[in-house]
This record gives C-alpha cells, structure tokens and sequence, in this order.
C-alpha cells in the first residue's frame, strides 16, 4: 500500500509556471506507475500525464505539461507551464502497483488504486 501527499499548488498568474510534487510512503515507490489527473469544479475528473514505474516512458495531454519521477526521493512531479485559466483544477496524483522497470503507463481513472488528497491549483488572468 501507499499513501501520496500532493503539494506545490498555489494561485499563479497566467503564462506563469509551477511544479507539484507528490511524494510517496513505503520503500517500493520504483514499483508504482503513476499519474497526475484534475478536477475542475462541476466537471470530471481528466487525466493530465503519466509515467511508468522506471521513468522510462512518459505520456502528457498537455505539451506545456511534463511529468518526471525520483525514484530515489520517492516523488513525482508536474511541471506546468505557460498556465492558462482554464488550467484552474484541483490536481491529484494516482498510483498502480506494477512491477519495477516496468513499462506500463495508464491513462483512466479506474486504472489506479490509490489517490492523493488532492492540491488546488489556480490560474488567474
């Protein structure tokens, strides 16, 4: 099992920058696919990046937006760029247990079983 703590969210003007981090509990981080997602108030739930277990293999639906890992310090991060105010959400990371060197990003909800408690991040203009 682990438990995610989000942090890094804030109120940013637009064309700013900010960087969320997650970090994770346990020492078996190296094992988890992770994943950042965002709710923006009344909508669902959207999936923003993802990366594999070994960092290896990334994927974002934003290009301002770029998902890395530290195995070693057991944190994920977002680096979002240029924001906009429709960017304004409140940010999650997700974690699925996978196996180490692993491959394997994913992309929907229900793919992950465990959840941060959330960080809000606003974009004014």
């Amino acid at each position: 099992q682990v438990q995610l703590v989000e942090s890094g969210g804030g109120l940013v003007q637009a064309g700013g920058s900010l960087r969320l981090s997650c970090a994770a509990s346990g020492r078996t981080f190296s094992t988890y696919a992770m994943g950042w997602f965002r709710q923006a108030p009344g909508k669902e739930r959207e999936f923003v990046a993802a990366i594999s277990s070994s960092g290896g293999r990334t994927f974002s639906v934003k290009g301002r937006f770029t998902i890395s890992r530290d195995n070693a310090k057991n944190t994920v991060y977002l680096q979002m760029n240029s924001l906009k105010p429709e960017d304004t959400a409140v940010y999650y990371c997700a974690a699925d247990l996978v196996t180490i060197a692993s491959t394997t990003v994913h992309f929907l909800k229900n793919e992950y079983d465990y959840w941060g408690q959330g960080t809000q991040v606003t974009v004014s203009s």
